[in-house]
Protein backbone atom coordinates (compact mmCIF):
# COMPACT_ATOMS: atom_id res chain seq x y z
CA UNK A 1 0.00 0.00 0.00
CA UNK A 2 1.69 3.59 -1.39
CA UNK A 3 2.23 5.88 1.39
CA UNK A 4 -0.44 9.20 1.47
CA UNK A 5 3.25 11.69 1.37
CA UNK A 6 3.70 9.28 -1.99
CA UNK A 7 0.71 10.11 -3.43
CA UNK A 8 -0.67 13.89 -2.75
CA UNK A 9 1.72 16.95 -2.51
CA UNK A 10 1.19 20.43 -1.12
CA UNK A 11 1.57 23.62 -3.39
CA UNK A 12 1.66 26.90 -2.39
CA UNK A 13 0.17 29.08 -4.89
CA UNK A 14 0.10 32.79 -5.37
CA UNK A 15 -2.26 34.95 -7.38
CA UNK A 16 -1.54 38.54 -9.42
CA UNK A 17 -3.69 41.50 -10.41
CA UNK A 18 -6.73 39.66 -12.07
CA UNK A 19 -5.92 36.27 -10.16
CA UNK A 20 -5.91 37.83 -6.75
CA UNK A 21 -9.17 38.98 -7.50
CA UNK A 22 -11.49 36.08 -8.93
CA UNK A 23 -9.67 33.60 -5.69
CA UNK A 24 -10.27 36.77 -3.31
CA UNK A 25 -6.81 36.22 -2.14
CA UNK A 26 -3.17 36.25 -2.83
CA UNK A 27 -2.38 32.78 -1.56
CA UNK A 28 -2.97 29.63 -0.61
CA UNK A 29 -1.81 26.36 0.13
CA UNK A 30 -3.61 23.22 -1.86
CA UNK A 31 -3.08 19.64 -2.00
CA UNK A 32 -2.77 17.72 -5.08
CA UNK A 33 -1.93 14.86 -6.47
CA UNK A 34 2.14 14.15 -6.57
CA UNK A 35 2.01 13.87 -10.34
CA UNK A 36 -0.44 16.76 -11.10
CA UNK A 37 0.58 19.34 -13.77
CA UNK A 38 -0.88 22.86 -14.82
CA UNK A 39 -3.73 21.37 -16.38
CA UNK A 40 -4.59 19.37 -13.04
CA UNK A 41 -4.10 23.09 -11.35
CA UNK A 42 -5.89 24.90 -13.44
CA UNK A 43 -8.79 22.66 -13.59
CA UNK A 44 -8.86 22.42 -9.97
CA UNK A 45 -9.00 26.61 -9.74
CA UNK A 46 -11.13 26.57 -11.80
CA UNK A 47 -13.57 24.51 -10.17
CA UNK A 48 -12.70 26.71 -6.87
CA UNK A 49 -12.99 29.97 -8.10
CA UNK A 50 -15.46 29.96 -11.06
CA UNK A 51 -16.15 31.06 -14.95
CA UNK A 52 -13.88 34.28 -14.29
CA UNK A 53 -10.73 32.19 -12.88
CA UNK A 54 -10.91 29.78 -15.55
CA UNK A 55 -10.78 32.95 -18.56
CA UNK A 56 -7.76 33.99 -16.82
CA UNK A 57 -6.11 31.31 -16.27
CA UNK A 58 -6.73 29.94 -19.69
CA UNK A 59 -4.19 33.46 -21.32
CA UNK A 60 -2.22 33.21 -17.64
CA UNK A 61 1.78 32.68 -18.08
CA UNK A 62 2.54 30.62 -14.31
CA UNK A 63 6.24 30.94 -12.60
CA UNK A 64 6.81 27.00 -11.23
CA UNK A 65 9.20 26.92 -8.78
CA UNK A 66 11.20 30.01 -10.76
CA UNK A 67 10.73 29.02 -14.14
CA UNK A 68 8.10 31.07 -16.48
CA UNK A 69 6.12 28.56 -18.64
CA UNK A 70 2.94 27.95 -20.16
CA UNK A 71 2.87 25.14 -21.09
CA UNK A 72 -0.12 22.92 -19.13
CA UNK A 73 2.15 19.91 -18.89
CA UNK A 74 4.68 21.11 -16.99
CA UNK A 75 5.06 19.69 -13.62
CA UNK A 76 3.44 21.51 -10.53
CA UNK A 77 6.04 22.14 -8.14
CA UNK A 78 6.09 23.66 -4.42
CA UNK A 79 5.24 26.88 -5.80
CA UNK A 80 3.36 28.70 -8.82
CA UNK A 81 2.63 31.76 -9.11
CA UNK A 82 -0.42 32.54 -11.31
CA UNK A 83 0.59 35.66 -13.91
CA UNK A 84 -2.49 37.14 -15.68
CA UNK A 85 -1.46 39.55 -18.60
CA UNK A 86 -0.53 43.09 -17.18
CA UNK A 87 -1.84 46.50 -18.64
CA UNK A 88 1.23 48.50 -20.08
CA UNK A 89 3.44 49.33 -22.00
Amino acid sequence: MADILDTVRTVQVRYFAAAAEAADRTEETLTVPAAADLAHLRELLAERYGERMAKILGVAAYLVDSELTRDPNSAVGAQVDVLPPFAGG
